[in-house]
């Protein structure tokens, strides 16, 4: 039982280190499309690795703030994906 337990942490670890990879892509793609304040949050995450607390203290915003600025990033630069398909054909080279 203890393997499986270790077997998902492992796939649920790189499930999210998939997730950050893609953001940075998108955000070096597409982050000049975003306002100042989304583009400096949304950098502060995927290029600084800074948690949600630290991220809301720096900004002054709260912690649910960052957390809803960083999913409207999120939806946004998937957004410019699913037009332009810039990162597709930047993988397919």
């Amino acid at each position: 039982m203890a393997s499986v337990a270790v077997t998902i942490t492992v796939s649920h670890r790189r499930r999210i280190m998939e997730k950050l990879v893609r953001q940075g892509m998108l955000y070096d793609l597409y982050g000049e499309l975003l306002t100042d304040h989304q583009r400096k949050v949304f950098g502060e995450l995927v290029n600084d690795d800074l948690s949600l607390s630290e991220i809301a203290e720096l900004n002054g915003i709260t912690r649910q703030g960052a957390h809803d600025l960083i999913k409207r990033c999120d939806r946004i630069l998937e957004g410019y994906e699913a037009k332009l398909h810039l990162l597709e054909q930047k993988l397919a080279e």
